[in-house]
């Protein structure tokens, strides 16, 4: 059956790294997980670490890494400004578990000189992208 599309822009400060017709979305919002369709209802929301799915009009499933941002509905558009967003597969999953394991030794360390919320934050985007690469090669 054939959904109705609505355009999709999505953006980093470095570059514009979408943008198409789609039929739907799922991001990761501050409040859980929330889904978008055509003629959706105009909002903001907040959107935390975690697996965006986006439907293309061909029924492809593309899955994406976003390490957090905003996301707005309006006029049949969505356009999400993400911090960090990396699709799951050009996800290198040895340097993300390498990540991981650095913030892991860095919060542990106890050292007055580091930064405990910026290696907490560098934990959580490793972990998100260990996560979106594993859900996306298990299917």
């Amino acid at each position: 059956m054939a959904m109705n599309p609505f355009r999709l822009r999505i953006l980093t400060l470095e570059e514009s790294f979408y943008e198409g017709d789609v039929d739907s979305l799922i991001a990761p919002g501050a409040d859980g997980y929330f889904g978008v369709l055509a003629h959706h209802a105009p909002m903001l929301a907040a959107l935390r670490p975690g697996k965006l799915l986006v439907r293309e009009r061909d029924s492809i499933e593309n899955v994406y890494a976003v390490s957090g941002g905003f996301l707005e509905v309006s006029d049949n558009s969505v356009t999400l400004l993400a911090d960090a967003i990396e699709s799951a597969a050009d996800i290198d999953l040895t340097r993300a578990e390498q990540a991981k394991q650095r913030a892991l030794e860095r919060i542990s360390s106890r050292r007055g000189d580091v930064d405990i919320a910026r290696a907490e934050a560098a934990l959580t985007r490793a972990l998100n992208r260990v996560a979106v690469y594993h859900s996306w090669t298990s299917g």
